[in-house]
């Protein structure tokens, strides 16, 4: 709960970003962590499942191959609320071109939603989830990226400011 005597020292803005908002992008952006960590487990468990599911002994491993089969797309298809999640933040603090948000997730969901009403598969439009993820990692970086540059004095000036308090000093 925010008291009176909190509120005026968080209404300091940091280059036009609320302390919530950014505190709002930090949070989707530790989010948007455990869904790329979601999708290095499911390249694992492809490689290790499938790796496993095709040496001879265990061909009829039922188990083993439902494992190869299913866990990776379950795996991708949890990343994708987490990303529709972190494509409403990045959309409403225009930290990436809206067009881009929109043709990326617009082209997964197509190419999901056509590729399991057509084609009874979702392999192809799970892999272009994939690099949404990864898009807004990016998008993130450079967020906080820039915020940190913002932050840093600028050279010049502050080589300026020194060379006149040290001529200052001198005379």
């Amino acid at each position: 709960m925010t008291t009176v005597s909190d509120q005026s020292t968080q209404n300091k803005s940091q280059h036009g970003f609320s302390p919530l908002a950014i505190a709002r992008i930090k949070g989707a952006q530790r989010i948007n962590q455990v869904a790329i960590y979601l999708i290095y487990a499911a390249i694992f468990a492809f490689m290790v499942f499938g790796t496993i599911a095709s040496i001879k002994a265990f061909h009829g491993n039922q188990l083993l191959y439902q494992l190869f089969y299913n866990l990776p797309y379950a795996l991708v298809a949890l990343t994708i609320p987490i990303t529709l999640y972190d494509t409403l933040v990045v959309y409403r603090y225009r930290l990436n071109q809206p067009s881009m948000i929109a043709m990326s997730i617009g082209v997964s969901t197509i190419i999901l939603i056509g590729g399991l009403l057509f084609a009874d598969t979702a392999w192809l439009g799970l892999s272009c989830w994939l690099g949404v993820a990864f898009l807004f990692k990016v998008s993130f970086k450079r967020f906080f990226n820039f915020l940190e540059v913002a932050d840093l004095p600028d050279t010049d000036e502050a080589l300026e400011t020194e060379i006149v308090e040290n001529s200052e000093s001198t005379s």
